[in-house]
């Protein structure tokens, strides 16, 4: 596959007829610019109900001056890859908000922890009295919140590599997490590495790069970006700007100043404590040390990120819905006390299970799998020695996961796929096991009752 070249947006759609491709949450923002710059705009989406037009109808191109696509719709999708062929240009939105927002823009991107790091460098920039916007991957658009950006205040954005896609713009400061095996099967390794580090690539020398120095995939970006450097990590780095926890892993230093204890960052896991050093060099020179530590100390977490659901009969219920890759779930296994009982499955991304094997014999009891990837995963699972039941639906494995569950242990509903082969995205599935821990316990109580 050739990724495609990104279109520069115009200086204004006013009095031009131009497609908006996929009406979800970012689409649905774009609208809302389109109609503030007087575009004729043409809706275009898979449902019917909320569209003008198909996405199936090629016929569309025959009446517009350009198309905006929304990162959840495919590049590959018939209707871009013809305009692309006709010579139409393909916007962006994150692509027409680089080049509309008069604030400076934290860019943040990553196979895992983005939206952890965003929350986190957003709390604290808000924390420090500095007037800031979220937005971009995490959920909140931000092309309708242009008119309330003014040069005061700074864009904290949560960047997905789709996003990336169609850009010519890079944040003046843009931190580039991990690079892992994701969405492969949408593109290959290559461009998805080539994706990730489109971050960096427009960034001029008046501009910060922030990289961890111990993934060798992700700070390869430094080759491309002229910027200045921050680092972070764990363990001794090489380079100086850095935020790090040293090798007796009780205190994070900022070069070789200490900031605070390990033990006092709320969220659990290493990865979280990675994501709480990106934070930190992110917001280096903007928010003071002391003011970013005391965000460590009472953040809790993003929901549907190892968030305890609630603890009943001694059993605790952790929505881990975000894990959806194997390498998450991973880290969501290590960041949990066991024993555990594991619900996985939804659909596969064709990622391999082999790096879960060693955490799921070490300290999950039982597996228990749903949805598209649960046949061929249970069946792989129990060839290696894992005891493992193929539930069939979500609701199903939930029934299973309780009944499995003893005092002192937990449920952990970390699925390692994707959400898209039973629900619209990882929220609801995450909000779905949420309802069914509160029915659950709302069915224990009746019963103690009586």
């Amino acid at each position: 596959m050739t990724l495609p070249v990104p279109s520069e947006a115009p200086t204004s759609f006013n009095g031009q007829r131009i497609a908006v491709v996929g009406l979800g949450i970012e689409g649905r923002d774009a609208l809302q610019f389109l109609e503030r710059e007087r575009a004729d705009i043409i809706r275009v989406d898979r449902n019917p109900e909320r569209a003008d037009r198909s996405q199936d109808d090629l016929s569309v191109l025959d009446q517009v001056d350009g198309v905006i696509a929304s990162q959840g719709v495919h590049y590959q999708l018939p209707l871009l890859v013809e305009a692309d062929r006709r010579g139409i240009p393909v916007y962006g939105p994150m692509q027409v908000f680089l080049e509309r927002c008069p604030a400076p823009v934290i860019g943040i991107t990553g196979s895992a922890g983005k939206t952890t790091t965003t929350t986190l460098t957003h709390l604290m920039l808000q924390a420090a009295g500095i007037p800031c916007h979220l937005g971009g991957n995490i959920g909140r658009g931000l092309l309708g919140q242009l008119p309330d950006i003014s040069t005061e205040g700074t864009v904290v954005a949560e960047i997905s590599h789709t996003q990336l896609l169609r850009t010519t713009r890079s944040p003046e400061r843009a931190a580039l997490l991990n690079i892992t095996r994701n969405h492969l099967d949408q593109f290959s390794w290559a461009e998805y590495q080539e994706l990730k580090h489109r971050i960096v690539e427009y960034q001029s020398a008046r501009d910060i790069v922030v990289l961890p120095f111990g993934d060798p995939l992700a700070s390869a970006a430094v080759c491309r970006t002229e910027a200045s450097q921050r680092w972070f990590g764990i363990g001794a780095p090489s380079t100086p700007s850095c935020c790090t926890v040293r090798s007796d892993g009780a205190h994070i230093f900022r070069n070789d100043r200490p900031v605070m204890p390990v033990e006092d960052i709320l969220l659990p896991g290493e990865h979280n404590l990675r994501n709480a050093l990106a934070a930190l060099a992110i917001v280096g020179g903007l928010v003071p040390d002391d003011v970013a530590a005391d965000v460590l100390r009472t953040f809790s977490g993003v929901p549907h990120r190892l968030e305890l659901v609630a603890e009943i009969n001694n059993v605790r219920f952790i929505n881990d819905s975000i894990a959806t890759t194997p390498e998450r779930t991973l880290a969501g296994l290590k960041a949990t006390d066991g024993p555990l009982i594991l619900m996985l499955g939804g659909r596969d991304k064709q990622l391999p299970l082999d790096p879960l094997l060693e955490e799921l014999k070490r300290q999950v009891r039982r597996v228990v799998l749903f949805g598209e990837a649960a046949p061929e995963w249970t069946a792989w699972l129990s060839r290696r020695g894992v005891e493992a039941t193929n539930a069939g639906a979500f609701a199903s494995a939930f029934a299973q996961a309780t009944d499995h569950a003893q005092s002192g242990e937990a449920v952990l509903m970390s699925p390692g796929g994707t959400s898209f082969d039973a629900y619209p995205n990882f929220e609801s599935r995450g909000q779905h096991f949420r309802d069914l821990v509160h029915e659950w316990a709302e069915t224990r109580r009746s019963s103690d009752e009586h």
